[in-house]
């Protein structure tokens, strides 16, 4: 598998269980990993790194955490892909896309999935993304 870890990929989330497990995962893809617990947490990360993608969870200090970090990323690195990973369906019965012209110029992801995606397709999503 060639080295990816020139890459750097940026996974928030508050659930510290999920993100450490994430982390693992990402890592053994070969890409640097580095994390965030909180929206705020990953603003003041964003004021001096540059990820290449990030995986953002979507309910974090607020319902719409993951939502409003996606947009303030965007403004500020608009060429890096983002991933929302949530549960939010499974939680509230809600569910989100990115579907439709609206959605895509309100949640400017570039990807929504589902928690509980299974390691080859998170890998596959995430090099697709990037290009690679």
């Amino acid at each position: 598998m060639p080295s990816n870890s020139n890459k750097t990929i940026l996974i928030v989330d508050d659930d510290i269980d999920y993100l450490f497990q994430l982390k693992l995962q990402v890592e053994k893809f070969g890409f640097t990993v580095i994390v965030a617990e909180s929206q705020k947490e990953a603003e003041d990360l964003l004021a001096s790194v540059k990820p290449d993608l990030a995986i953002l969870d979507l309910m974090m200090e607020n319902d719409d955490s993951g939502f409003i970090l996606c947009y303030k990323m965007k403004r500020k690195y608009p060429d890096v892909p983002i991933i929302i990973a949530t549960a939010v369906a499974a939680e509230t019965g809600m569910t989100f896309g990115i579907s439709t012209e609206q959605e895509r110029k309100w949640i400017r992801a570039d990807l929504y999935l589902e928690k509980g995606i299974r390691p080859d397709q998170l890998h596959k999503e995430i090099l697709k993304l990037l290009k690679l």
